[in-house]
């Protein structure tokens, strides 16, 4: 079998980037590591879940991802309600597989699939192409070239795991994973699972960054990254991208310890212990979590101060007053 070499080229910008992530991670662990705040642990697996849904079309809000990880009934697509169960089971054993073995690839596909395709955990049989909305990017390899494909490229990535920066290594093989395609599908859901299993190998704080945020919040971005690097024959734009994406949910998770270590009132703490990040309350339903009555001494202790400092915003900032307002934490 012809040996497997994917196409890439190591930047300056590459290695800029490779060297603001370290740096970024050292300082998270110089203060306070993840593995010691366990609510910021969830909410950040609940944003990773909610995303990775989402770029795939789920219409799930984040607040409906909450509830089914908390155990509540949801009303919405039965569909969409199982590829979030099906997720939330793959998340919970990312740091226990081993990334780089073909069979726990297979494994967790079939987790993130069951009862929702045919043969979940199998290579697929048909031909395929991967699309942004309507427009075909590219045509996938031959269904038959599949299992020799993927062989090659888990060849590579066992032989080059310890030559290659992990950092580097996981975004050539999240791009090379997406050429073959090799699943009916939940390709796009698989590989970023897989991804951060990579790389929680290599520094255990990946197994709890919601990389999968940023790439939904880049998302055409992410998509002509694979494009333009198809054209190229060559990943080296798209792994540029994945490390400014996971570059920048380094730096808001640094922001959110660094939010957590802050000498703020006691008043602010509660609110901000009941509040999960990213998903809208209304007034209400804090001061219910809070088990406030008084709404005098909600807004004066708790709310203001919150918006005041930037940890809290408005939902409708142009209508702070409004009857239907909604705040969300942001960090």
């Amino acid at each position: 079998m012809e040996k497997y070499n994917p196409p890439f080229r190591i930047t300056n910008n590459i290695l800029n980037l490779v060297s603001k992530i370290v740096e970024n991670i050292s300082r998270i662990r110089s203060h306070e590591s993840l593995d010691k705040l366990p609510k910021l642990r969830k909410q950040n697996r609940i944003r990773s879940i909610y995303s990775s849904c989402a770029i795939e079309a789920n219409s799930l809000s984040i607040n409906q991802v909450s509830d089914i990880i908390n155990g509540k009934n949801v009303v919405g697509p039965q569909r969409e309600i199982q590829e979030v169960k099906n997720a939330i089971e793959a998340y919970n054993i990312v740091d226990k597989i081993n990334p780089f073995e073909i069979e726990d690839l297979k494994k967790i596909h079939k987790m993130l699939t069951i009862y929702l395709v045919d043969k979940p955990g199998e290579f697929r049989l048909n031909e395929e192409g991967v699309f942004e909305g309507d427009k075909c990017i590219f045509v996938a390899p031959p269904a038959k070239s599949v299992p020799k494909l993927m062989d090659g490229l888990y060849l590579w990535l066992n032989e080059n795991s310890n030559n290659i920066h992990p950092l580097i290594l996981s975004s050539v093989f999240h791009y090379e994973f997406v050429i073959v395609h090799p699943f009916q599908d939940g390709n796009g859901r698989t590989v970023r699972l897989i991804q951060n299993a990579i790389l929680g190998k290599f520094n255990s704080i990946f197994y709890w960054l919601p990389i999968e945020n940023y790439i939904k919040d880049n998302q055409k971005e992410y998509y002509d990254a694979i494009a333009n690097c198809h054209l190229k024959g060559e990943s080296t734009i798209f792994i540029e991208f994945m490390l400014t994406m996971i570059n920048e949910a380094l730096i808001n998770v640094d922001k959110d310890i660094n939010t957590h270590n802050q000498n703020i009132s006691i008043y602010m703490k509660k609110i901000l212990d009941i509040m999960e990040i990213s998903i809208p309350y209304t007034a209400i339903e804090i001061m219910r979590k809070l088990k406030l009555k008084s709404k005098e001494t909600f807004r004066k202790n708790y709310l203001n101060p919150a918006i005041e400092k930037g940890f809290i915003r408005y939902e409708v900032p142009d209508k702070p007053t409004s009857k239907n307002q909604r705040y969300i934490r942001d960090i």
